[in-house]
């Protein structure tokens, strides 16, 4: 089976370009993000996940939730991921469609991993570094995280920078073993 983000990114690349093209980008991401919402709650989701459920049901109580908050294309949306059994993924497409709106605008998104608390003067001057690495605005995440033993692993995109202790301990046991 393929995998969620692969069938979610066709989705979320259309809607990306239809909002561009109309200059919605911020009312798609609040559809989308209210779409993924009703779409993941515990109720909804079992009746999504129900085989039994008729499509045009699905759709009606969907949209229903939704309210008057989907306009038209948004609607219509809908209407297509409940047609070919999609409407699952929408958490998956609104996440997709983020990170399309989030490198149009030029940020891009950072979880930066500890094992203690880093000082804020720390963080900035880490942001500064990554804007500088990447030539792009940088949100940061911090995580504490006991386990990574001293350091830090900064994850952006699919780069993950690993200067933590427990990274390089696993390293030295790689290149001890290989």
């Amino acid at each position: 089976m393929a995998e969620i983000s692969t069938i979610a990114r066709p989705y979320a690349v259309a809607a990306f370009k239809f909002a561009k093209e109309k200059n919605a980008l911020a009312k798609w991401s609040d559809m989308l993000s209210l779409a993924s919402t009703v779409s993941s709650d515990e109720t909804l989701h079992a009746v999504i996940q129900d085989p039994k459920v008729d499509g045009q049901v699905l759709q009606d109580v969907f949209l229903k939730v939704c309210g008057k908050k989907l306009d038209k294309h948004g609607q219509n949306m809908i209407k297509t991921l409940v047609e070919y059994k999609r409407l699952s993924i929408l958490p998956a497409i609104s996440s997709a469609f983020e990170d399309l709106k989030a490198e149009d605008e030029g940020s891009i998104d950072a979880r930066i991993v500890a094992a203690i608390k880093p000082t804020v003067a720390v963080t900035k001057d880490l942001v500064k570094k990554l804007e500088a690495k990447f030539g792009k605005k940088v949100t940061a995440e911090v995580e504490i995280d006991p386990e990574i033993i001293g350091g830090m692993k900064i994850i952006v995109g699919d780069t993950v920078i690993d200067a933590s202790i427990k990274g390089q301990l696993q390293n030295l046991a790689y290149s001890l073993t290989a």
